[in-house]
């Protein structure tokens, strides 16, 4: 113990050990003592020798500290110790001021020691299992760690962690930590583990990070706050550049609304402090983020409409005007603009209403594009408005007409400054960089847009007193035959190729001044040093549009008498050797990167992104016309032609089209309306079919009922004297009707079987083929027997009834006195029941019966026609005999009705009624009797 203490001490009798020495015998004390105190003094020593034998230390103790950790869990002191001991032989620390090799030697050092530490896997996870122990002492340098060993091998460590089991998720939980010093360092864990490796981004970010985070900026005092605020910046930037997986959860999130607090800036903007400006330049850079031209279309326009919706762009417009804003923060702000309005109509529309606060109000696009043509205005600054006058510019032909309509001579107002008139005068500046600012933005006054070339051409400029006015187009030309700089004149031969490219109305105009093909010939064929190189590319691209899009109105200047001056004056392979400059040169594929003009110097900023574009559409097509011979171009113009045509035929087979779906979407609503009516038809018929369930339920109630009240209340003497004491009169009365209806009966069922006879005389007589005719009428007798039989049943059924009601009569005539009142009212339900079931029975038979002769005489009908060319007069006795059985059958069903309803008031009466099988009994019975007499 003692030599321990003399080792932290200096103290020490005699000759003095070296380093490695007293290293060698604490790795040995750490390696066998048995006592805890006593590892934990070693450990401690070495911690304080680690940073001046950094080497010696790395190389000896290494594995021992890693035991410990495995080993000593339950000592958070140690623990501790072992864990400052790894951080110091394993960070480089940077503050120390040391030449190049001295630090480029430390690098390597703490590389070396990153790498042999984590050969084993385990060791990543062993720290990890570390992470989650609560105690400061333990918790925190495992932080600095992990943070060290990520920085010097990051690609490694990141896969260890990332299939570590709940790797991530126990980094993710530093962030909730309450010790600040641990959540700040959790930050800088999290931002080096999150460097370039997409997958772990996924996890961190779907471990609520975005939540987290965005809390501890808002705590912090967003733009106010200080290095945290940073950090968490740096980490939100890590996570969302280029991952389109969270951006979509960042913006599906409502984070994006979440934003619009941080740009709240105050009317007074003095004092702006250095942290503040680098937290707002992070702010930005994440709204860019979001809104970057290199993100997918769907994703960014999204997230366009979202900040526009929650009132971000409104906030960034107010920056973007407001006074005393630093000048690398009013750049960003622009450039953020920029690419949130870029290619939305919506936000174009709102940035285009966007007023300065001057007096007068001037809108916020002249302000912008004064600054731009100002040369007093710093570099960085005068891009970031040619890029927002882009962006507002893309794909938005409103704005473009807006533009070009300030130019035009109805238009232009004298006391108030446009953006053309500043356009027209940063075009003709003496500032080499206005000039070409001021072509570019024109020439995206123009892209794909037809209309506005065609505007354009109207433009007139005067250029001096007493002089006539000159076309813009023509001016450009003066200007480029003047041999100005080689930065103007590659503007406008931009410009120019923009404006004429598929408008063949401009390329007219522009052949049309004599001076201007000479003058091209010239510069193509001239032999020129290395500067003129691109101009002469630039030279033969326009003369090569001149033939592309040239619509042989110019008879001196037709695409094949164009085709034969390259020929004799530059040569066509000399001509497509100087076409192919633009390409070469440096600068252009730079500039095809990326929408925003970035350059070093102002002499670099020669290209614009989408003249790239262009030049890449026509270069191709350009050498083949040029190496085309004229029966090629007829049949290139016939090609053209037909496609036209069937352009035409395409055309009218759509406008069918649209018609037939016109059509079909109105019978489709029909369809919805017809199927509409069937489903409310369909419930009408469920409703009723419910209301019969009904009635049958109230029937078989009342019928059971009946029954029940039939068997235990007995009816009484009363009820029959009731009966009995009808008047003798109506019953002898009703007797005699339902006698003289039996005799109806039996007379109609006479004539009835008369007219089957002459029938049957009728066909014997006068039919070749009396099948045909006899078949319908066999059926009509058995249709008459039918009804005949159906007769019979009604009345067995009737006579059933009247048995039932004899039985109830008996039973009442059996029953007590005192059951008088309650009888009575049984006796009045069952002749009430009997009396419904009677009528509805009667109407129910009398219908069945008229639907089922009408169906047969309308098929006797049918087969009598079908006979009636043949034999016409059979046909009219037919007819009449037929009418005449109608008459009869109608008078059977009238009799039978009467017959039954007659008998049934007779039951009701409580008469006995005999049925036609009693009465031909009994009849058959005094025949017989008769015939004994005899």
């Amino acid at each position: 113990m003692n030599f321990f203490r003399g080792v932290i001490t200096g103290q020490a009798t005699g000759p003095q050990p070296t380093g490695a020495e007293t290293i060698q015998k604490l790795c040995d004390r750490v390696a066998s003592s048995t006592l805890l105190e006593d590892r934990r003094d070693a450990v401690r020593a070495l911690k304080s020798l680690s940073k001046k034998y950094r080497m010696e230390v790395g190389t000896q103790a290494m594995d021992h500290l890693i035991n410990i950790l495995q080993t000593d869990r339950s000592d958070s002191e140690i623990l501790g110790y072992a864990l400052d001991t790894l951080y110091n032989i394993i960070c480089n620390d940077e503050e120390e001021e040391q030449d190049e090799n001295a630090q480029k030697q430390t690098d390597d050092l703490g590389a070396q020691f990153t790498e042999k530490f984590i050969q084993d896997p385990e060791h990543i996870t062993l720290l990890l299992t570390l992470l989650e122990e609560f105690d400061f002492h333990v918790r925190w340098p495992g932080v600095k760690l992990l943070t060290a060993l990520l920085k010097n091998q990051g690609v490694q460590v990141q896969g260890i962690v990332l299939v570590s089991p709940m790797g991530v998720s126990r980094l993710m939980d530093l962030l909730a930590d309450s010790r600040e010093v641990i959540r700040n360092d959790g930050l800088l864990l999290l931002q080096q583990l999150t460097k370039g490796n997409a997958a772990i981004q996924k996890i961190v970010a779907f471990e609520n990070a975005f939540e987290r985070l965005l809390e501890i900026i808002s705590d912090e005092g967003c733009s106010d706050g200080g290095i945290v605020v940073e950090d968490c910046l740096l980490l939100l930037l890590n996570l969302l550049k280029n991952n389109s997986s969270n951006q979509n959860f960042f913006k599906e999130g409502s984070y994006i609304q979440k934003m619009k607090p941080w740009f709240e800036v105050g009317d007074d903007n003095s004092g702006w402090s250095a942290q503040k400006v680098t937290n707002l330049h992070l702010m930005l850079q994440l709204v860019r983020v979001m809104v970057s031209p290199v993100n997918s279309p769907g994703a960014t326009a999204s997230c366009q409409k979202s900040m526009y919706q929650c009132g971000l762009l409104q906030q960034l417009c107010t920056i973007l005007m407001a006074t005393g804003v630093p000048a690398d923060i009013l750049t960003e702000t622009i450039n953020t603009v920029s690419e949130v309005i870029r290619g939305s109509q919506v936000n174009q529309d709102y940035f285009a209403s966007v007023n300065a606060p001057s007096n007068p109000p001037r809108p916020a696009i002249v302000v912008l594009l004064m600054s731009m043509v100002n040369e007093r205005q710093p570099f960085v600054l005068r891009c970031a408005v040619l890029y927002c006058f882009q962006c507002f510019l893309y794909r938005n032909q409103k704005g473009q007409g807006e533009i070009v309509s300030t130019l035009l001579p109805s238009t232009i107002d004298a006391n108030s400054i446009s953006a053309g008139q500043l356009l027209c005068g940063g075009l003709f500046s003496v500032d080499s960089l206005s000039n070409w600012c001021a072509a570019v933005a024109l020439a995206h006054a123009l892209q794909d847009n037809l209309t506005q070339k065609e505007q354009l051409l109207r433009v007139q400029l005067a250029t001096s007193l007493g002089k006539p006015p000159v076309s813009l187009l023509q001016q450009c030309t003066n200007i480029l035959s003047q041999g100005s700089k080689v930065q103007t004149r590659v503007g406008l031969l931009m410009l120019l190729c923009t404006w004429i490219s598929n408008c063949p109305i401009a390329v007219t105009h522009f052949l049309h001044n004599q001076d201007n093909v000479p003058f091209l010939t010239a510069q193509i064929s001239e032999n020129l040093g290395e500067d003129e190189r691109l101009v002469q590319g630039l030279c033969a691209l326009l003369l090569g549009i001149c033939i592309y899009y040239n619509d042989n109105s110019l008879e001196n200047y037709t695409k094949e008498k164009l085709k034969q001056l390259i020929e004799k004056r530059i040569g066509k392979e000399n001509f497509v050797e100087k076409l192919g400059f633009i390409t070469k040169h440096e600068l252009y594929s730079r500039a095809a990167l990326k929408p925003q003009p970035i350059f070093p110097s102002p002499e670099q900023m020669l290209f614009d992104h989408e003249f790239t574009k262009l030049v890449k559409e026509l270069e191709g097509v350009i050498t083949k016309a040029v190496h085309k011979s004229s029966e090629e171009d007829k049949k290139e113009e016939e090609v053209k032609k037909t496609l036209e045509q069937h352009d035409n035929i395409v055309t009218q087979y759509k406008e069918l089209i649209r018609e037939q779906d016109a059509q079909i979407q109105e019978l489709k609503e029909q369809v919805a309306s017809m199927t509409t009516q069937t489903d409310q038809m369909q419930a009408t018929i469920s409703q009723q079919l419910s209301q019969i369930q009904q009635h049958k339920d109230q029937y078989n109630i009342l019928k059971l009922k009946l029954g029940k009240d039939s068997q235990s209340q007995p009816s009484t003497q009363a009820d029959g004297s009731q009966v009995n004491g009808l008047q003798t009169e109506e019953l002898s009365q009703l007797r005699e009707e339902l006698e003289e209806l039996r005799k109806q009966h039996t007379l109609l069922q006479t004539q009835v079987g008369d007219k089957d006879a002459l029938i049957d005389s009728l066909v014997s007589a006068g039919f070749r083929s009396p099948v045909t005719i006899i078949t319908p009428c066999g059926n009509l007798l058995q249709e008459l027997e039918a009804l005949k039989s159906q007769v019979q049943s009604q009345l067995a059924d009737i006579n059933q009834l009247k048995t039932e009601r004899q039985e109830l009569l008996r039973r009442a005539e059996a029953g007590a006195a005192d059951a008088a009142p309650s009888s009575d009212g049984t006796s009045d339900a069952i002749k009430e029941l009997e009396s419904r079931l009677s009528a509805q029975m009667s109407e129910t038979e009398r219908l069945k019966v008229q639907a089922g002769l009408e169906q047969q005489l309308a098929s006797a009908t049918s087969t009598v026609a079908i006979l009636q060319t043949e034999k016409s007069k059979l046909q009219s006795e037919l007819q009449e005999s037929k009418k005449e059985q109608d008459d009869l059958l109608m008078l059977l069903a009238d009799q039978d009705q009467k017959i039954h309803g007659l008998k049934q008031r007779l039951k009701d009466l409580g008469e006995p009624v005999e049925d036609e099988d009693d009465i031909d009994a009994r009849e058959q019975t005094s025949d017989e009797e008769d015939e004994d007499e005899d």
